[in-house]
């Protein structure tokens, strides 16, 4: 169950949200409020405690330089930071964080530096000479200048990985793709626009200066984001670390300058571009960034790896079992909210007269008041009873132990639906505008196109199932059906309707912890034998707590105080996804066996779906 938070006070309550709604259900298209998706942190909800979609939990920046930076190379960073984590999730890129990177992929990676500084340094050259302004020209200069002595060093860099420098390496499809895109780029060689010799103006000409700083930024901020992150993981070892000098060399205060130089450059020579030409920019800032990342995934490696979770499955003997959480784990809005704000903006008046032939209803007003009462009351016991189940000092961790604690939970949810339906809040609400809401509720960035792509890959042998508190599980059949995805397991509650109108009763199916992880176990057992299972289970909230221990992998999504509140007190613990992975891999050299066990006692978060996309699929 989850009440959503309706203010005591109607003129706090943002009634042109559900003016909007109103509209939109009368003309068959549902604009749904946004209120619900800010202040988690602060405001009280339905059934459970506030819960925050920016996470604690993993250290990926949302900006590059800090969130007061508005430059246009700033804002590239934030709208593309996917690509910077499906980068960072890469083999190559967990293995060499990992310590264990054999060193001939290590030196075959470093040996293509010499191809991209060369190309670098012939962009800036190109650059240079279209940029008219004299601080661009200035700026691009020192940037080369820097290129031309890192070349210099190079040669005796490698030799210290065991690299004859005499010895050219043949370059590697990715390396080409992306120096030949470069290199174009700065010749002026983009879709749409002229080449510098034919540009008659030397305002077109700065054009190609832009664009080639655009084509550029991105792989300099990604390889000091990237260093930034493995430093953070280096540092906290022994010293040890075989790739430690290269990770410090790309983490230094002079990348960072450089990057931020190169940043800055591209912000300014993009001030008198049109927004056309911005688009421009923006295409080629996001082709650079997955050149990148095929760069790493193009790497020669000839080691077991834990990225990507599929990339050691195998269908014919293996099944790969997702199991969700829906409300604020796959959405923005919590489904409950959604509902409660159908039912009050399509509602009677008080002074209004209902047709005798239909389910007798609240008016607006009374159903506001009503959801008030049992949002203030849900709010109050759930506080107390999560008080109530935690034991006065931390224990370790014991799966049975916290079963049973979490029973009082099981019973507090299943009085407070009992509630719900008693008080007839639910009564009179159309099939037909669910469906609507649904098809237009916002779910987490991410979520779609994973769920598309599991279900879109046939030879994968996976399956995805939903498992909710939801009240109506209509709701969230239609929240897929938008995205092509009816085709996944949903496990919720149902609402009772007469033709098409809810009773006010709700068929209950899963209302507490412990009927998620029956649901949980009931699906494995009606699969067939003749495969073995790997479960992951993705959730948000102490509700789905059961659910994440039992499964091979449990993976947290955002950051919800009273599930770590709950988690910490009996011995749960909660590891970042990425520095979990990079242990991981450690381990799996060392016992040649990636093998994941449910009942561990370890929770994997994230901040995104990207994150979870990543790890399990790749790019």
């Amino acid at each position: 169950m989850r009440l959503p938070f309706l203010a005591p006070n109607p003129s706090k309550t943002p009634l042109f949200h559900l003016i909007l709604l109103s509209h939109s259900l009368r003309s068959n298209s549902i604009n749904l409020p946004r209120r619900f998706s800010t202040r988690r942190s602060s405001l009280p909800r339905m059934a459970i405690p506030p819960k925050l979609v920016s996470s604690s939990s993993s250290s990926f920046p949302t900006t590059a330089r800090g969130s007061s930076e508005e430059g246009l190379a700033n804002k590239l960073w934030i709208k593309f930071r996917r690509e910077s984590i499906f980068a960072m999730y890469t083999p190559f890129v967990v293995c060499l964080a990992a310590g264990n990177l054999k060193i001939e992929t290590f030196r075959h990676c470093i040996s293509q530096d010499f191809h991209f500084l060369k190309a670098f340094a012939h962009a800036y050259k190109l650059a240079e000479e279209c940029a008219d302004d004299d601080d661009a020209k200035l700026a691009i200069t020192k940037l080369r200048k820097g290129v031309l002595e890192e070349l210099k060093m190079h040669n005796s860099f490698v030799l210290v990985w065991g690299i004859d420098p005499s010895k050219e390496e043949t370059i590697n499809s990715a390396t080409v793709r992306y120096t030949d895109f470069l290199l174009a780029t700065a010749s002026g060689k983009v879709e749409g626009v002229e080449g510098p010799g034919k540009l008659a103006t030397p305002f077109e000409r700065t054009k190609v200066a832009a664009y080639t700083l655009g084509a550029m930024t991105p792989c300099m901020r990604l390889y000091a984001f990237l260093a930034k992150e493995l430093q953070a993981i280096v540092d906290s070892e022994d010293g040890s670390h075989p790739y430690k000098k290269w990770i410090d060399n790309y983490s230094s205060e002079g990348i960072e300058a450089s990057a931020l130089q190169t940043e800055d450059l591209l912000d300014n020579l993009s001030i008198p571009l049109t927004s056309e030409e911005l688009d421009i920019i923006e295409k080629l800032y996001h082709q650079a960034m997955k050149l990148e990342i095929e760069f790493f995934n193009v790497q020669p490696l000839s080691q077991p790896t834990v990225v990507p979770l599929t990339k050691e499955h195998n269908p014919v003997e293996d099944r790969l079992v997702i199991f969700s959480d829906f409300d604020l784990t796959c959405t923005i809005f919590d489904s409950s909210a959604i509902l409660a704000e159908i039912a009050i903006v399509t509602a009677p008046k008080s002074d209004q007269a209902q047709p005798e032939n239909q389910i007798a209803r609240m008016s607006s007003d009374e159903l506001r008041k009503a959801w008030v009462l049992l949002s203030g009351q849900y709010t109050e016991e759930y506080e107390q009873c999560i008080e109530s189940i935690l034991p006065p000092e931390k224990v370790e961790f014991n799966y049975e132990v916290l079963c049973k604690a979490l029973e009082q939970l099981s019973d507090f949810e299943r009085k407070a639906n009992a509630r719900v339906v008693e008080s007839g809040v639910l009564k009179g609400l159309n099939l037909e505008d669910i469906k609507r809401a649904g098809e237009r509720l916002i779910l987490q960035d991410g979520c779609t196109s994973f769920f598309q792509k599991i279900v879109k890959n046939e030879n994968l042998n996976a399956n995805i199932h939903v498992v909710s508190y939801c009240w109506c599980a209509d709701l969230i059949r239609s929240a897929f059906s938008s995205g092509g995805l009816d085709v996944l397991n949903i496990h919720a509650n149902e609402f009772s309707f007469e033709v098409s109108i809810s009773t006010g009763e709700i068929i209950k199916k899963v209302e507490s912890p412990r009927d998620k992880v029956q649901a949980f176990n009931n699906i494995l057992k009606n699969y067939s034998t003749d495969r073995k299972n790997l479960t992951v289970y993705i959730g948000d909230s102490v509700g789905d707590l059961l659910c994440m221990l039992q499964a091979d992998i449990g993976i947290v999504i955002g950051s919800s105080l009273s599930l770590r509140r709950v988690g910490n007190q009996f011995g749960v613990s909660f590891l970042p996804l990425f520095p979990g992975l990079v242990k991981k891999q450690k381990e799996y050299i060392k016992e040649s066996s990636s093998t994941w066990k449910g009942q561990s006692g370890i929770l994997y978060t994230v901040s995104s779906w990207a994150e979870i996309h990543a790890f399990i699929l790749g790019w």
